[in-house]
């Protein structure tokens, strides 16, 4: 079954799917019902990196790089023919627009109008991520060469004309691309769109500022100039529209207004002809007049002041932006400040908050680092899987997304190690970029790490930073603090730290019966060598071997199916028992050394001399409690004797808090031993034998 089915099968079935579309690296689904999901089944699919639920019925399926070409396999399978090809019409169901309307009131927040605003500002991008990402890492490239002399940095050049254009093209008609996109996101002709900013942008528009009737005066904060033209005795400020973003997105709302106002009142049998022409007469006006003059206003009066902050207030700039930006990015809040960034450089000239930026992704791609780390050393097959691909799609393609929806909001202690990472790196970024300011093309001095592009922040960008060592010492700060972090302290609670190692050596054990029929006829040779000895051990072994496995505290024992944990119930953490405790004092159930010791004291593994591993999980969902009413008596690698003391615990305060006492006990390695048997039913003190094992 090849991938796009897999994904189709695990989502509920063509008949579940509303509507389907794609972003840079995810699936996004519609649903008529989001419970059908196998989430499991796509979290463990190869080739997904993760499965995101969002509010109502809508669901996100990380691919990375390649979303796009699991999205036409998909919309290709057969039985998508009438689901897919409805979703992508319009035809048969609703629309991807209408579904989302209906979906507002439970978007993000509970103010539709902010949800709606924001979703706008992305899908007026999204669509274009990838012809930016390809012209920032043109420019990367080029300037590379041009630090290693390469090739000349001549402007005069035809040949660095040519190279230039490659790149500039894409950001200099930029504002008809957000126009087309934005449109369509209103249910506009998104050409209609597409054609009004063009206006702006033509040769005999931007001719007007060398007019000899227009006149222009210097802006000295901006190092540019406003220029006035009359047209027919109405005076209209003259702007240099290329790569603005502000003007296309409130020219294509004002279009909204207009093209659906025209549409109830202008017969629908001419309205293929009269809906655009008035459009383009009302709405053209309206932007050369009023709209753009806004728009170059608000993106100015934004970037101005950015760019004060960051002047006066350095430190509180460089350091807030790389702390925010692991919360904005996931609800999707990250584009204002994108689109303030095109618009710094298309005003001033270059950007500063792109450097700050980068000390985020690279802190993001260091935990993603220690993740693959750990991923490997724990034979994590999966994890290493995910983690592989989201830190090349990171490292070479400056993209986040498989980080955070494969890894990081899966795991959330990933954020508190990231955090920091991000933090540190932002102190460095500050105080180099204060002791080193850059200057830009101007002559300007600026405290801070600037670009003159656009740039997504990865190794192959670096080369756009100006003060690049500056950047390149703050990135790397920030991303070896947060791999170290999680390499030091994991980013998996103990339950699903232990999960892993079950399910590595249930693996191990599947992979063994041919290890020993490969190794059977050279053992038969020695066999009788060994028969003496063997005779001999065998009283000592079974002395030692693990039979059973003791309550570690006094109660009631009752199954894992009535415990009322989904996860300790579908056996995956092992074979075991729940015990409603009667006791406050919590006891080693065997003799070992612990391996896992929780910070907050809810849960401890102890793994034998002859290997079994056993974990104690002291309550439901008490890690909540940050170790509050948990006083523990051990550390991590300390050697215990059955009996033991481990925590000790005010079952009261738990009970208080709104959480099940139930403590759990399990074996983790039960996959590799041939029986683990609870006792159920009964009621125990602590040290009473409630689990028998055979090996």
């Amino acid at each position: 079954m090849t991938l796009a089915s897999q994904i189709i099968t695990a989502i509920g079935g063509p008949e579940n799917v509303r509507s389907l579309t794609h972003c840079a690296t995810r699936l996004r689904f519609e649903l008529a019902d989001a419970s059908k999901v196998d989430q499991n089944a796509l979290e463990h699919m190869k080739g997904v990196l993760g499965a995101v639920p969002q509010s109502g019925d809508r669901f996100q399926v990380v691919i990375g790089g390649g979303v796009a070409t699991v999205y036409e396999n998909i919309m290709h399978l057969p039985e998508m023919a009438n689901a897919g090809a409805a979703s992508a019409s319009g035809e048969g169901q609703k629309s991807n627009a209408d579904v989302k309307a209906e979906a507002r009131s439970k978007a993000r927040g509970k103010v539709a109008w902010l949800d709606s605003f924001f979703e706008y500002l992305a899908d007026s991008f999204r669509p274009i991520l990838g012809v930016l990402l390809g012209a920032s890492i043109i420019i990367a490239l080029v300037n590379l060469l041009i630090s290693l002399n390469v090739i000349p940095n001549d402007e005069a050049s035809a040949g660095w004309v040519f190279v230039k254009a490659i790149w500039k093209g894409v950001f200099y008609f930029l504002p008809i691309m957000v126009a087309y996109n934005a449109s369509k996101k209103l249910k506009v002709d998104p050409w209609l769109g597409g054609a009004i900013m063009a206006i702006l942008m033509t040769p005999q528009f931007t001719s007007l500022i060398d007019a000899k009737t227009t006149t222009c005066v210097e802006n000295a904060a901006l190092g540019t100039k406003s220029c006035t033209a009359n047209i027919f005795g109405i005076p209209m400020a003259l702007s240099d529209y290329s790569g603005n973003v502000f003007v296309p997105l409130l020219m294509a709302a004002v279009l909204a207004l207009v093209y659906h106002g025209l549409k109830k009142i202008i017969p629908e049998s001419v309205q293929l002809v009269f809906v655009p022409f008035f459009c383009m007469i009302i709405v053209g006006a309206l932007t050369a007049f009023i709209i753009g003059p806004i728009g170059v206003w608000v993106g100015n009066g934004l970037g101005v002041g950015l760019a004060w902050m960051n002047t006066h207030a350095p430190f509180i700039f460089a350091i807030i932006i790389p702390l925010l930006y692991p919360f904005l990015v996931p609800l999707g809040l990250h584009w204002p400040l994108n689109a303030l960034m095109l618009m710094n450089i298309q005003t001033l000239g270059y950007d500063f908050i792109q450097g700050p930026m980068g000390v985020w992704n690279f802190a993001c791609f260091g935990a993603t680092a220690g993740v693959l780390f750990i991923a490997v050393r724990d034979k994590d097959k999966d994890m290493r899987q995910t983690a592989l691909g989201a830190l090349a799609a990171g490292l070479l393609g400056g993209v986040s997304e498989p980080s955070l929806y494969g890894i990081h909001l899966r795991y959330k202690l990933v954020y508190k190690r990231m955090l920091v990472g991000c933090g540190l790196g932002g102190v460095v970024i500050a105080v180099l970029g204060w002791l080193f300011p850059s200057v830009t093309a101007a002559g300007q001095t600026v405290h801070g790490v600037t670009t003159t592009a656009f740039a997504f922040t990865s190794l192959l960008t670096i080369p756009v930073f100006d003060q690049m060592w500056v950047y390149a010492v703050s990135i790397a700060v920030s991303f070896l603090t947060s791999f170290f972090l999680i390499i030091t302290f994991d980013y998996r609670t103990p339950e699903q730290k232990a999960e892993v190692l079950a399910r590595a050596a249930a693996d191990q054990k599947a992979a063994a019966p041919a290890v020993e029929a490969k190794e059977a006829a050279p053992a038969a040779t020695t066999a009788t060598a060994t028969a003496t000895a063997t005779k001999t051990e065998a009283p000592a072994a079974a002395a030692a071997a693990t039979t059973v496995v003791n309550a570690p505290v006094a109660g009631h024992v009752i199954a894992l199916d009535e415990t009322g944990d989904p996860v300790f119930a579908s056996r995956a953490l092992g074979e075991g028992v729940g015990i409603q405790p009667t006791d406050s004092e919590v006891v080693a159930p065997v003799s070992g050394v612990l391996q896992t010791v929780a910070e907050t004291g809810h849960a401890f593994g102890i793994k034998t001399d002859d290997g079994v591993e056993v974990l104690v999980h002291v309550g439901i969902d008490t890690v909540k409690m940050n170790g509050e009413g948990f006083a523990v008596k051990v550390k991590a690698d300390e050697r215990v004797n059955a009996g033991d003391p481990l925590v000790s615990v005010d079952f009261a305060k738990v009970k208080d808090a709104g959480y099940s006492t139930t403590t759990l006990m399990t074996v983790l390695n039960t996959a590799a031993l041939t029986s683990v048997t609870p006792k159920t039913g009964i009621d125990v003190k602590a040290g009473d034998e409630v689990i028998d094992i055979q090996r």
